[in-house]
């Protein structure tokens, strides 16, 4: 009986393995615990609010503040134990069941598995790591002295940036065909480039773009 051959199977985390985002439940349950940074996330937000809304800071940027706000100065225990207990909840209750029987299939190939958010690299590489991920790829953060600045220490993984990181699994993995899933229309720049891109529960301009494109269009629940 043949075997089919192996790919290279990368997945999208926030709206597509998880129900929804993570960086914001993740910050907010660390503020929970210390409310007092309100007051330094209210004082550095709005400003870069502000410059998002006229164009003059892009995604990343937005991130970086928000992270350096919310969390900026923190030790990487504090972090750590924190990720520590946001991982394990997400992953009980926060993934589509699609997601996991995609996910299994994969694994059962024997296939290679890449995790690649544009989420940070606090808790990415922890949920790769529980979900058996042989590569993650995320925003990484900058760190000084051992403490969390909140600066973005790569480019935010999303979009164009996200196709570049793609390219580069390929040449680590030559001969693979690649399938790919993601759920946003700015996914749609890695899924195009992958042998089987799969858009997952789209909205409506994603998908009449993913048609124009090739890409599949699935619905997990």
């Amino acid at each position: 009986m043949s075997v089919d051959p192996r790919r290279l199977a990368v997945f999208d985390l926030d709206g597509t393995l998880t129900r929804s985002d993570t960086l914001l439940p993740y910050i907010g349950r660390f503020l929970a615990r210390r409310p007092a940074r309100l007051l330094r996330l209210l004082r550095i937000l709005p400003p870069a609010l502000c410059r998002y809304a006229l164009g003059r800071a892009d995604r990343g940027d937005l991130k970086a503040a928000l992270i350096a706000g919310a969390l900026g100065g923190s030790t990487g225990a504090q972090i750590e134990a924190h990720t520590a207990r946001f991982v394990p909840r997400l992953l009980r209750s926060g993934l589509f069941a699609a997601a996991r029987d995609t996910l299994a299939g994969h694994a059962a190939r024997g296939d290679v598995l890449a995790l690649m958010s544009a989420s940070p690299d606090l808790y990415v590489p922890a949920i790769a790591r529980a979900l058996g991920f042989t590569e993650v790829d995320c925003t990484r953060l900058r760190w000084d002295d051992g403490r969390l600045t909140g600066a973005l220490a790569s480019p935010n993984c999303r979009g164009l940036e996200k196709a570049r990181r793609l390219q580069g699994l390929r040449q680590r993995y030559p001969g693979l065909s690649v399938a790919a899933y993601g759920n946003s229309a700015s996914d749609l720049a890695h899924l195009r480039l992958a042998d089987r891109g799969v858009l997952v529960n789209g909205a409506g301009r994603a998908r009449r773009l993913a048609a124009q494109l090739g890409v599949h269009c699935e619905a997990w629940r």
